[in-house]
């Protein structure tokens, strides 16, 4: 099973070995005052106040996010993610949700790997907070040609899913975790709603691992993408968050701790890019 931590101070001496549990206990006192508090990009927001700042920013790009990524990346987003559903322990009977499901990519794929109609009888949710990106995964999904019942949508908070236990045999969540308010609360619901034996995959931008790829990409990121989307959709704010939400998310160690603190096991982690990407994985054992 899952790590099993005493306490929030055991968590955090874990975190940060060179604290001592008198630093760490204090830390946690004050971090519980500020507790109704959080990060959107380097912005110190009220927690209360992220979710809809999200919203706003996935709302704004919902029809030009295909092509941004393609832009951004220089279509590596697409090598990313074939890996991604490679790794996916998907068969055709197979249950899979995908959360921040945006324009559908992971959806599709998952379904593909299902196999061709006559051989499918599996079953892919997406599922998004924000309703326009969600209304563009379920076109793409339509012009792919899956139809009801093998593929359907759902709006739900990755932080409060609106799906019984033990209901899915993958849940895959594709550079969205980190625009959680909660991204320990949303794992928690990963496992969750998993079967026993279920796996949890993830894709999200992690740390470049490389020597001086950091600094390149820094560059890119801070100057190039901002200006990039202010030329492609008229909406610099939104790209600035990108680059900013990005440096905010834990690295790969940090982010598989917290992995396994929400009770999965088996939990590694793969470098792609050079680091800039990670794809996560874990199981509910």
């Amino acid at each position: 099973m899952g790590i099993g931590l005493r306490s929030s101070a055991d968590r955090l001496e874990l975190l940060c070995p060179a604290f001592s549990r008198f630093t760490a206990c204090s830390l946690l006192c004050t971090l519980a005052v500020m507790s109704s508090q959080t990060h959107f990009g380097f912005e110190t927001v009220a927690a209360s106040e992220k979710a809809g700042k999200v919203m706003g920013v996935f709302s704004s790009v919902a029809d030009k996010y295909d092509i941004m990524n393609d832009a951004m990346s220089a279509g590596l987003h697409r090598l990313w993610k074939r890996r991604m559903i490679s790794v996916a322990a998907v068969k055709a009977d197979s249950t899979v949700l995908d959360v921040a499901a945006g324009s559908g990519d992971i959806s599709i794929g998952m379904l593909k790997k299902m196999g061709s109609r006559g051989d499918r009888s599996g079953r892919v949710i997406l599922t998004d907070l924000n309703g326009p990106m969600l209304a563009e995964g379920a076109r793409r999904v339509i012009d792919e040609g899956f139809l009801a019942g093998s593929a359907d949508c759902i709006q739900s908070d990755g932080t409060q899913l609106a799906f019984a236990d033990n209901s899915f045999d993958v849940v895959s969540i594709a550079f969205g975790i980190r625009n959680f308010v909660d991204i320990e609360a949303g794992l928690r619901e990963f496992y969750r709603v998993l079967k026993p034996g279920g796996q949890f995959v993830c894709l999200e931008f992690s740390r470049p691992v490389v020597p001086l790829l950091d600094v390149v990409y820094d560059a890119y990121s801070f100057n190039a993408i901002p200006a990039m989307g202010e030329w492609i959709t008229g909406d610099r704010d939104s790209y600035q968050y990108l680059v900013e939400s990005i440096r905010r998310f834990p690295d790969q160690g940090r982010f598989s701790k917290l992995i396994k603190w929400a009770g999965f096991d088996l939990v590694k982690h793969e470098n792609m890019t050079g680091g800039i990407v990670a794809l996560h994985r874990g199981y509910k054992v």
